[in-house]
């Protein structure tokens, strides 16, 4: 007994000490789904993932294989993922009153992903376990004076989601698990206003209206040319979703395993704020009239509160795991994602005034990956996968803050087995993603800029993990 509440006290404090890991990181992936949830599955492409029941990461992957874990386990994995977004440009065109500015750099950087899982036999039957990790993130981040820095400049999602979980071994060859998932998004947007267009518009209407004479519109527009304002959105949320899976060895050698986990509903809180600019130095005689334009204009752009609904796809996935001999193993997984339950991106003043209304409207997509494994001796385990990932994104509606495409998995990995207690995970994948055209003004060219061209991308992943087994 003694023994069993030092296992338990280590398991909960590794728990606790993850959670705090994950409110301060970021997370990042290929699209906006993160697959990156286990060290050990990466080197497989997460290629029978459902089924294969490995460590204690199936608390994500399927809860109903915590059922073949004896002993307690805990597992740590780490990700560290480098995307790369580079943009090209093919005829965009400035904002009224801009310069067209630069193509943005490379819109990736270096992210770390965090996973944690822990696993508690009960008893032949019953098992229990809990699982921290980041299902969704994205972080996108152009030059500042980019030229579509007016539909984005920075895009930073993070998730962190907390499933405790519990499986049953209802005879010798089925057992099924489910869990709930408490889960927490921050989002964090920035971007530009078209500031000097501001001033035009309010310069025009004070014309038609007879307060200013119309020939001083030409003079103000000559005077006020490449202002902008700056603007950021941030908000958060946590909501409550749920998910079930089965396990069944269908033979000695064949395991076949599937998941549903629910879709997930945020209504998300915050801010927007603008940082306005200062007006350029003026003749005396125009000075005091743009100065009370300037006033009408910043009245238009007041911080406040915003709220936006957002929803999250449902997932299941179905997997098949078979052990050709002593050596070799091959697996399989079809995961499909009803993305098409994200049709637009819309945030909402608390006084009931639409801020922003992106349209996103997501495919549903599907993801097909095959691995193999193979055990070279007691202590080393070599991996191979690929796989084939359907982006959400269609080229209609393409935005700079999620410019994705569809992407093929290329991953390597291996495991050393240091005893019967300890082993040690390493895996490498290479994501090129297909060219990504896009043809975007956000509404208006006027206000937005046209942002004409095409994305290079891919994704380098190195994840490693270790897995600790009381015995």
């Amino acid at each position: 007994m003694k023994s069993a509440r030092v296992r338990r006290k280590h398991v909960a404090v590794a728990v606790s000490s993850l959670a705090i890991a994950f409110s301060a990181g970021h997370a990042v992936g290929a699209g906006f789904a993160l697959q990156e949830n286990s060290g050990s599955a990466m080197g497989n492409a997460f290629a029978g993932g459902a089924a294969g029941a490995e460590d204690a990461s199936t608390v994500w992957s399927n809860p109903a294989g915590m059922s073949r874990l004896a002993s307690p386990q805990v597992a740590l994995a780490v990700h560290f993922i480098t995307p790369s977004f580079k943009f090209h440009d093919e005829g965009s065109l400035p904002a009224a009153f801009q310069p067209l500015g630069g193509t943005g750099g490379d819109a990736g950087s270096v992210n770390v992903v965090p996973n944690l899982y822990a696993v508690m036999p009960i008893n032949a039957q019953w098992s229990v376990g809990i699982g921290i990790n980041a299902p969704y993130g994205l972080v996108t981040e152009y030059d500042d004076n980019w030229l579509g820095r007016f539909q984005a400049v920075k895009s930073d999602i993070k998730t962190i989601n907390v499933n405790p979980s519990a499986s049953w071994r209802v005879t010798d060859t089925f057992a099924v698990g489910a869990g709930v998932n408490w889960q927490r998004i921050d989002a964090d947007l920035t971007s530009r206003v078209n500031y000097s267009a501001a001033l035009a518009q309010a310069a025009g209407q004070a014309a038609a209206g007879g307060l200013i004479p119309p020939a001083l519109v030409p003079q103000i527009v000559g005077l006020t040319p490449g202002l902008e304002s700056k603007v950021k959105v941030d908000g958060d949320d946590s909501t409550w979703g749920w998910n079930i899976g089965f396990l069944w060895d269908a033979t000695p050698q064949t395991r076949i395993g599937g998941q549903y986990r629910s879709s997930i509903k945020y209504k998300v809180s915050g801010n927007v704020s603008f940082d306005n600019p200062a007006l350029p130095t003026l003749p005396a005689p125009i000075a005091p009239i743009v100065g009370l334009l300037a006033t009408n204009v910043n009245a238009a752009l007041p911080n406040g509160g915003v709220t936006a609904d957002i929803k999250l796809p449902d997932i299941a996935n179905l997997s098949v795991f078979h052990r050709l001999n002593e050596r070799w193993d091959v697996m399989g997984d079809v995961q499909f994602t009803r993305w098409s339950v994200f049709k637009q991106l819309e945030f909402v003043r608390t006084t009931g005034a639409i801020l922003a209304n992106t349209p996103e409207n997501f495919d549903d997509v599907w993801r097909f990956s095959v691995g193999a494994t193979y055990h070279w001796n007691d202590a080393w385990t070599f991996r191979g996968g690929l796989a084939y990932d359907q982006s959400p994104v269609n080229t209609t509606d393409r935005t700079v803050r999620l410019p994705d495409s569809d992407r093929v998995w290329l991953a390597v990995g291996a495991q050393y087995r240091f005893n019967r207690n300890l082993t040690l995970d390493a895996g490498y994948v290479y994501i090129p993603m297909r060219n990504g055209d896009i043809n975007q003004n956000a509404g208006s060219t006027a206000a937005n800029g046209l942002v004409k061209g095409h994305y290079d991308a891919n994704v380098n992943i190195l994840s490693a993990q270790v897995t600790y087994t009381f015995q």
